[in-house]
């Protein structure tokens, strides 16, 4: 497969409603906040995680499309891996390589293999010394999503019905009910900027099937990502800039100044999409770029 010759630059909307979409552990699991304004944050790391699941759900985690960073995953066991098929397929040759030859070998094997790692790239350079496969830096970026608005965090207090051990239930007299706590945004629409590179693209061979499923994983990640604990979220928006060559035609900032979202009413408090209008600006895309309107949930404004 041939990597990508374009470069991309993507914007990626969607809204959560009455969920929690990115806990912080440091927080006891409170949605994630920007202290100083309020807004709400969803880390890169999460929204790869959901990218990975819908890839591995789709694909049934075989090769070529297998996904190194997965749950339960030993990490050292999959490097060793890597060795020990460069060396089925041909011992002799495996043999005569320098250690160095040997980590950039299995390095390009991986890649070839994970679509995690040839799409985000991946530190493979733990376990033992002759069983490692080097750093790769992924051509595919995200930033952090951050929510338009502020956006507020509710705490509630749950009951369960039962408790966990015989000991809890004759310390509480009969009465079965042990409590928690539940946090969720009443609702919230997040908005992430991510970045293509056909100069690493090329590095780790992530082709234009691999950028499809990116795509596609962006677009449904969501349907299939599904739990009380988040609520109703979706993806709303997805506007690709595609540029007419690898260096790109404009500077990111300014094609994603051409998409602006705000609220309908700006006084009142937004719980649903219908609350927001989108504006896109087409005059702002300069020659030699390409929007792709991938996903679009209103018709926009001002076009």
């Amino acid at each position: 497969m041939q990597p990508i010759n374009n470069r991309y630059d993507f914007l990626l909307l969607f809204d959560v409603q009455d969920g929690n979409p990115n806990g912080d552990p440091d927080a006891g699991n409170l949605p994630r906040v920007d202290p100083e304004t309020g807004h709400g944050l969803v880390t890169d790391v999460c929204l790869k995680r959901k990218v990975r699941n819908y890839v591995q759900l789709v694909k049934e985690n075989r090769r070529p499309y297998e996904i190194y960073v997965k749950e339960k995953a030993i990490l050292n066991l999959q490097h060793a891996e890597a060795h020990k098929m460069l060396q089925e397929s041909d011992k002799t040759a495996y043999d005569k390589l320098r250690d160095d030859e040997k980590v950039e070998a299995a390095r390009v094997w991986m890649c070839q293999n994970f679509f995690d790692v040839r799409t985000f790239g991946a530190v493979m350079s733990t376990g033992d010394k002759d069983k490692k496969c080097g750093q790769v830096r992924g051509p595919v970026q995200l930033t952090f999503a951050r929510s338009v608005d502020p956006v507020v965090t509710l705490e509630y207090s749950i009951t369960r019905m039962a408790v966990t051990t015989e000991k809890e239930a004759a310390e509480q007299s009969g009465d079965n009910r042990t409590m928690g706590r539940k946090f969720t945004v009443p609702y919230g629409v997040y908005r992430c900027f991510g970045f293509i590179s056909p100069h690493l693209a090329k590095q780790t061979r992530f082709s234009e099937e691999d950028l499809q499923l990116f795509w596609d994983a962006l677009k449904n990640m969501f349907e299939h990502d599904r739990s009380a604990a988040r609520g109703l979220m979706q993806t709303r928006g997805l506007y690709v800039f595609k540029h007419e060559n690898e260096l790109g035609r404009a500077p990111a900032h300014k094609l994603f100044d051409a998409i602006r979202i705000k609220k309908r009413t700006p006084d009142t408090v937004a719980r649903s999409f219908e609350d927001y209008e989108i504006e896109v600006d087409n005059s702002a895309v300069l020659d030699g770029v390409e929007l792709l309107r991938m996903v679009e949930s209103k018709i926009p404004i001002g076009v």
